[in-house]
């Protein structure tokens, strides 16, 4: 039997729905949505799972990466794997693994079969696919569970929506002490503390390239706005050390925007290269338009500027790569969606944007950053393997 509350959630989702197709059609002609949204909203080339055992709801790349050190201990399992943007769907068809991008809700109560277990992890927080999961019989897992300080209060303002959700979770392994207490205050139950399980990840760079001979600052993973933040403060800093800037945006839609501000911004004492058109580290500022490198040039620079920090509407970038490469880590003060990571790295300076110059001076005498790892992946595994 149908709930009331459910009934009246699937319609109002359905109503949003109906009035969001103008924008999501005009949003499919878009690079970065041309695959996703088709699937997701209008099920193009979506069909349903055909396996019924596991299956992993993720969001995008970095939680699709955590999966790997779950699924390599997960023998014999049937795994299917659903995701929401392009780049986490890109990186779980690396798996063996059936991968489908997760339909809008309203889609959910006739795409969802039958699993034994659905587990959703991090924040992935969607009433319908809680509901319907477990109405069709899975048990409902949340894995790497978090809530951060920041938004607590506005889940709080609905907790009338989470206390109904979360009833339908059979388990939550979370993240931290404070990340319990929250979702134990918005209604959830058996829940355990293991840890981050990206602390669990192997972290290694596919490619070896030669470090060059003078400081190498890597700007990883950046957004709008800040490659002329990091671009401004290494011009001032080149005066006085000899020293290289590896620009990597988040995004690579925005590769040739970024390339007409690096030449904009450059003076003519200094050289600037693309890598798509050579792979070398000859030029003083090298735009990285290409995806899946930034391991391998966290693996020869001596100082990370991590990206999404230094803007108050993104919440940072995973801290664990440049440390476990033993780059000396520059932050903003924005990192918010990364603040459990940043507890287990050491040596991070997080910084205001006006002080970035002063960052990098400091990193000269600073030691390298680290890792101090702690997770219990023992206890999920027991759990999934019931």
């Amino acid at each position: 039997m149908i709930r009331p509350f459910t009934l009246l959630y699937f319609f109002t989702a359905a109503l949003l729905y109906v009035a969001a197709l103008p924008l999501l059609l005009l949003l499919s002609f878009k690079a970065k949505y041309r695959e996703s949204i088709p699937a997701r909203f209008f099920l193009t080339k979506n069909p349903r799972f055909l396996k019924d055992d596991i299956w992993f709801h993720v969001c995008s790349l970095g939680e699709a990466r955590a999966l790997k050190p779950v699924l390599d201990k997960l023998e014999g399992r049937d795994v299917s794997i659903s995701t929401i943007t392009h780049t986490g769907n890109a990186e779980a068809l690396k798996y063996k693994a059936e991968v489908r991008y997760l339909p809008f809700e309203s889609f959910l109560p006739f795409w969802i079969k039958k699993h034994q277990l659905l587990v959703v992890l991090e924040a992935e927080f969607w009433y319908l696919l809680f509901a319907v999961a477990r109405a069709k019989g899975a048990k409902v897992v949340l894995l790497n569970a978090r809530m951060t300080e920041r938004s607590f209060p506005k889940y709080m303002k609905l907790r009338w929506l989470y206390a109904q959700m979360f009833r339908r979770v059979d388990k939550v392994f979370c993240q931290s002490e404070a990340d319990k207490e929250r979702f134990e205050a918005l209604g959830a139950s058996n829940i355990e503390v293991v840890g981050n399980i990206k602390l669990a990840q192997k972290i290694a760079a596919p490619k070896m390239y030669t470090k060059p001979h003078s400081e190498v600052i890597v700007a990883a993973s950046t957004h709008e706005g800040e490659e002329e933040l990091i671009v401004a403060a290494y011009l001032e800093y080149v005066k006085m050390h000899n020293a290289k800037l590896i620009v990597v945006p988040r995004h690579p839609e925005r590769f040739e925007k970024v390339w007409a501000l690096l030449n904009e911004m450059k003076n003519d004492d200094l050289t600037l290269s693309r890598w798509s058109e050579g792979n070398n580290f000859e030029a003083d500022i090298i735009l990285v338009d290409a995806m899946g490198e930034l391991n391998n040039i966290y693996a020869i620079s001596d100082v990370a500027i991590i990206g999404g920090a230094f803007k108050e509407d993104v919440g940072g970038h995973n801290p664990l790569e440049p440390a476990h490469f033993g780059c000396k880590i520059i932050t903003g003060q924005h990192a918010f969606m990364q603040q459990e990571l940043f507890k287990y790295v050491h040596n991070v300076q997080e910084v205001k944007k006006s002080d970035l110059l002063e960052a990098l001076q400091k990193a000269e005498k600073m030691e390298k950053s680290y890792v101090d790892e702690k997770i219990d992946l023992e206890s999920i595994i027991r759990y999934l393997n019931q």
